[in-house]
């Protein structure tokens, strides 16, 4: 069992450690020293964030300059440009420009990225992914700055520098890079409970996306919405998949990463090239104090989502990315999103994790791109009302100005054009950007409220509503993880926090890992049982679509393939909206059945099975005869199979099948019945290609 005697349970339910004989005492740099490294300082427990905070400044300062000029998270990233257009009408909620009138349209510039690996990392590893919207609007640059995940492993910023540091590669050996099965991952997550919930999204399929256009995109905090009279609304922000939410598995993952690290960049790049636009939906959940003060749970809190069933997405626009960028360092590295940078009508709530991100990464941008000025690259430049400025102010010179003000008004207020030289900008009382007037109160304290302490109720939420094949994902996701794990007692640590969302989760975490279970760590209030939510599922989900549309199907053929049966395959894929990808041992001219020689997309040995969405499979009797004997043949097929895709094949092709290990069921077609059967995983087969917890 873990030794707790060096650990003490924070006012939040939180577990930290104290100083001892063995630890020493904490300081700042400059020696103070540190009493409470857990919450930043507030007005109150559920009030703002005080920036008087040195501690807390201290700390992300450092953290924000660690890395020149990689994002110090986030580094792996691709980008598209694109435009969103509001599909409803907010105008009675909210005064932001952009959701004023249905058909309007905004330009964006949208990224996506993994959060652990460095900028040469892979594009598939087990990972959160950033999904980063900058709105162009007429009223200034929105940022809305979210992950795929709508949770987040830590209630105050404060922690956010631990977090990563435990996430990142191990600080003495360099590895692993891009992954989370180690130890110092897993002794962090172990000893913080509220990591919990977010633990579970990111040992199930959330962190393994087939692409990014199959992802939705949260931006986890509450925000505000106020109207022209002031009033103020709550809001969380949603990004609906139009292509629907699909994931990979882990073995597949794996083989993707080895054949293809830039996979899920290439796809972007090749969706949009033949205008397969990737298209979400984005969705609002509106709620008041009352509402908020009425749910089992802190709306503040950035570890807790508001479920779907109990509070229903409104749709009210859509985003479609259909410009690939022209320069990648230009325009994707250079890219800066701040979350503090928003429109009239949209502001913040006191959600202590969102109110260090206001702070943080500002100054994470100074230190990467260099200057106070990089609001003037042209990515990051607003785009202003037509025919105005984009920006205007007094601010001046610094490193790397781009512009060449003009006149001597670098300051204001002045009366300089009276004189009839140049004034400069004045405030817009009327219609400038208005903060909420919130009324707080409070003793300035380090503390974290009550309403934050149970850690363990939405985890088993999670848990229980999710479809029995994604159960066994995340148990054997947990299993593969900790098994990477060297020093046991963290291992049982986190059994122990795993026993407080469910049993059966445990006892198959600990079977797997060949462990006995250890007792339930202690928990400060009672968890509860919530409603499962069929919302968060992706495998028979209300996301998952049974659709070739922008879909990849890998068709291997060969010499001597019937030259009619390719050619109605492709045909057939494309009139369903798929993408076809022709596949041979060799890619120059492939003499086909009626003497006609045809090139292939990909080669076998380049293109494997993990890298589409469903196979074909269309040989003459000579060539799967031929190809029964070639190892990467046998293999293609036998992994489209494990994968749980779906496998059309003409007679002449059985061969080749059995010698992978091929079974009938419903995902194994002729080819008549081949793209019908392709637009969906067969999850009923997993059982039999694969032992999982």
């Amino acid at each position: 069992m873990t030794d707790h005697s060096a650990l003490n349970q924070g006012n939040g339910g939180e577990t930290h450690q104290v100083a001892d004989a063995d630890h020493p005492v904490l300081t700042t740099n400059h020696g103070t020293p540190i009493s409470d490294n857990q919450n930043q300082l507030k007005a109150g427990a559920r009030g703002p964030v005080l920036i008087e905070d040195e501690v807390f400044r201290e700390k992300m300062n450092h953290f924000d300059h660690e890395r020149i000029p990689e994002r110090i998270v986030h580094a792996r990233g691709s980008a598209a440009h694109g435009y969103f257009e509001c599909t409803d009408s907010l105008s009675d909620i909210t005064c932001a420009d952009l959701f004023q009138k249905k058909g309007q349209r905004t330009e964006v510039f949208v990224r996506f990225s993994t959060v652990a690996g460095g900028a040469g990392s892979v594009d598939t590893p087990r990972d959160v992914r950033g999904f980063a919207v900058k709105f162009y609007t007429r009223e200034g640059n929105w940022d809305l700055v979210g992950n795929n995940i709508p949770v987040f492993f830590i209630q105050d910023a404060i922690k956010f520098p631990d977090l990563i540091h435990a996430a990142k590669m191990e600080a003495d050996r360099g590895y692993p890079q891009a992954a989370t099965a180690h130890d110092t991952f897993w002794d962090f997550i172990s000893l913080m409970p509220e990591s919990t919930h977010m633990a579970m999204w990111i040992m199930s399929d959330r962190t393994l996306p087939r692409t990014f256009a199959n992802m939705e995109g949260f931006g986890i905090h509450t925000f505000r919405f106020m109207n022209k009279e002031g009033k103020s609304t709550f809001v969380k922000f949603h990004w609906k998949p139009k292509a629907g939410l699909a994931s990979t598995i882990w073995d597949e993952t794996v083989k993707v990463a080895g054949a293809d690290p830039d996979f899920q960049r290439r796809d972007l790049f090749e969706r949009i090239g033949r205008g397969d636009y990737p298209e979400w939906e984005l969705g609002v959940q509106l709620f008041d104090q009352a509402f908020a003060d009425s749910q089992p749970y802190d709306v503040l809190d950035a570890t807790k989502i508001i479920p779907e069933e109990v509070l229903p997405v409104r749709i009210v626009g859509r985003m479609v990315l259909d410009r690939y960028p022209d320069n990648f360092f230009a325009e994707t590295e250079q890219a800066a999103f701040v979350p503090s940078h928003v429109v009239p009508g949209i502001g913040f709530s006191n959600d202590p994790l969102l109110q260090g991100r206001l702070f943080s990464y500002t100054d994470t941008q100074l230190s990467r791109l260099g200057t106070v000025n990089f609001h003037q690259l042209p990515i990051n430049q607003a785009k202003g009302r037509p025919g105005g400025c984009p920006f205007m102010n007094q601010q001046r010179d610094g490193h790397m100005q781009m512009q060449v003000p003009k006149g001597r008004a670098n300051y204001e207020p002045n009366s300089l054009a009276r004189a009839g030289e140049p004034g400069g900008a004045r405030e817009d009382r009327e219609n400038g950007y208005k903060t909420y007037p919130a009324q707080e109160e409070g003793e300035k304290l380090r503390i974290r409220p009550e309403s934050f302490a149970d850690h363990y109720s939405q985890a088993r939420l999670f848990w229980r509503s999710m479809d029995p094949a994604e159960q066994a994902h995340i148990a054997s996701a947990f299993v593969f993880e900790l098994s990477k794990v060297s020093i046991e007692h963290i291992r049982i640590a986190m059994m122990a926090n795993l026993r407080n969302v469910d049993e059966e989760l445990a006892t198959r975490v600990a079977e797997g890992l060949a462990m006995d279970l250890p007792k339930a760590s202690p928990t400060k209030v009672p968890v509860i049982d919530m409603e499962p939510s069929p919302a968060l599922r992706i495998v028979r989900g209300p996301l998952e679509k049974h659709t070739l549309e922008g879909r990849t199907v890998g068709i291997l053929f060969a010499d001597g393939t019937d030259a009619g049966e390719l050619k109605a395959v492709r045909d057939a894929v494309k009139k369903a909206g798929g993408h076809p990808i022709t596949i041979a041992p060799k890619v120059g001219a492939v003499p086909l059945s009626d003497g006609s020689r045809v090139k292939a997309d990909a080669q076998l040995f380049g293109q494997p099975s993990a890298t589409v969405d469903a196979c074909a499979v269309v040989l003459s009797a000579e060539a799967a005869a031929k190809l029964a004997k070639e190892g990467a043949a046998v293999q293609w097929v036998m992994d489209a199979f494990g994968h749980l895709k779906a496998i059309g094949h003409n007679a002449a092709a059985k061969p080749l099948l059995d010698k992978a290990g091929v079974e009938a069921d419903a995902g194994v077609t002729d080819l008549a019945g081949f793209v019908d059967a392709a637009k969906r995983r067969y999850w009923d087969r997993e059982p039999k290609v694969r032992t999982l917890a």
